[in-house]
């Protein structure tokens, strides 16, 4: 593995080449992002692909990648602009890409910005609420779970976190009247360390779950899409 940094004018990219490039079999690489993890929760999925040449890295503000931008909201169009950036320093493409949550989301802006930097994407469960029937309802479970957070600290708004994407079916008035979980009934901690800045629970991110995507383009682009959802995810 090598790591490399692209300077940028916002932000310094900092991303790892997993394998040799040019590629010695002319498969294009494989891409892994997501968000709002960075590449070090990719570890176990690059060692399935030891035949790929594979490519992950740290999304701006996350783990290596210093902002020079002075922001700390994390818009997809942002990210994607920032994906193609490496695709172009990569000098490979069009790569394949393999994209969780809101990298799914990142991934989508990258293909309508840019519909040729990307051979095939698989976008596992692009957390998107606006395509959704409730969506009011789920942005008002998530200003719940945001409040509590800012209330109570990481541990209960996880536990808050956690019991949202538990809901099976559509968000109701019985699920938005209930109090807030216990966070030690999911093994989070009580206390309060006083932190407010996590990406997934404060308002950070709500551009990733709010982006509304542009399925024209996305039809019309090259790139072949799949949308992907774990074998263990509840099906609702």
């Amino acid at each position: 593995m090598t790591q490399h940094t692209l300077e940028l004018p916002e932000v310094d990219l900092v991303y790892d080449v997993h394998g040799p490039l040019p590629t010695v079999d002319g498969r294009p690489p494989l891409v892994m992002i997501g968000q709002p993890m960075d590449a070090s929760g990719f570890r176990a999925q690059v060692k399935l692909f030891d035949d790929r040449t594979v490519v992950t890295y740290d999304p701006r503000g996350l783990g290596r990648s210093t902002r020079k931008d002075g922001g700390v909201t994390n818009e997809p169009e942002t990210q994607a602009e920032d994906v193609h950036a490496i695709i172009e320093a990569l000098g490979v493409g069009p790569v394949d890409m393999l994209a969780s949550s809101g990298g799914a989301v990142s991934a989508l802006a990258l293909v309508t910005a840019h519909p040729h930097d990307v051979a095939t994407l698989v976008a596992h469960e692009p957390p998107i609420d606006r395509v959704l029937p409730d969506a009011d309802a789920v942005h008002r479970a998530r200003v719940a779970y945001t409040q509590v957070y800012q209330d109570k600290g990481w541990g209960a708004g996880m536990a808050a976190f956690i019991a949202m994407t538990s809901w099976e079916g559509e968000v109701t008035d019985d699920y938005l009247s209930q109090p807030a979980p216990d966070p030690a009934a999911f093994g989070m901690p009580t206390e309060d360390d006083g932190s407010r800045d996590d990406p997934l629970l404060s308002e950070l991110s709500w551009a990733v779950p709010l982006y509304e995507p542009h399925i024209d383009a996305l039809k019309a682009s090259p790139t072949r899409i799949v949308v992907a959802v774990g074998e263990e995810s509840l099906k609702v």
